[in-house]
């Protein structure tokens, strides 16, 4: 992800590595937060029950969509 500010640009995925650069002015600070508010509040058995949806849901997504075959000379393109 990347933010704006008025000085610069920061490619949070690179230079927050070792945590926030921007400090109290992170604007995915709103973020962090509902995150961190989830992990407290929410039950491992709960978040692997979401997991395992959403893994089912993907797998009977793929399992419905029709083959998609690659011609030799699509690859050329």
């Amino acid at each position: 992800m990347t933010t704006e500010n008025t000085n610069s640009s920061v490619d949070c995925a690179v230079e927050c590595v070792n945590g926030c650069i921007k400090g109290d002015e992170c604007p995915n600070e709103a973020y962090t937060q509902e995150a961190s508010k989830f992990i407290e509040n929410t039950s491992l058995d709960t978040m692997l029950e979401m997991a395992e949806e959403a893994v089912r849901k993907k797998m009977i997504a793929r399992a419905t969509e029709p083959r998609k075959w690659v011609m030799p000379e699509e690859l050329e393109n």
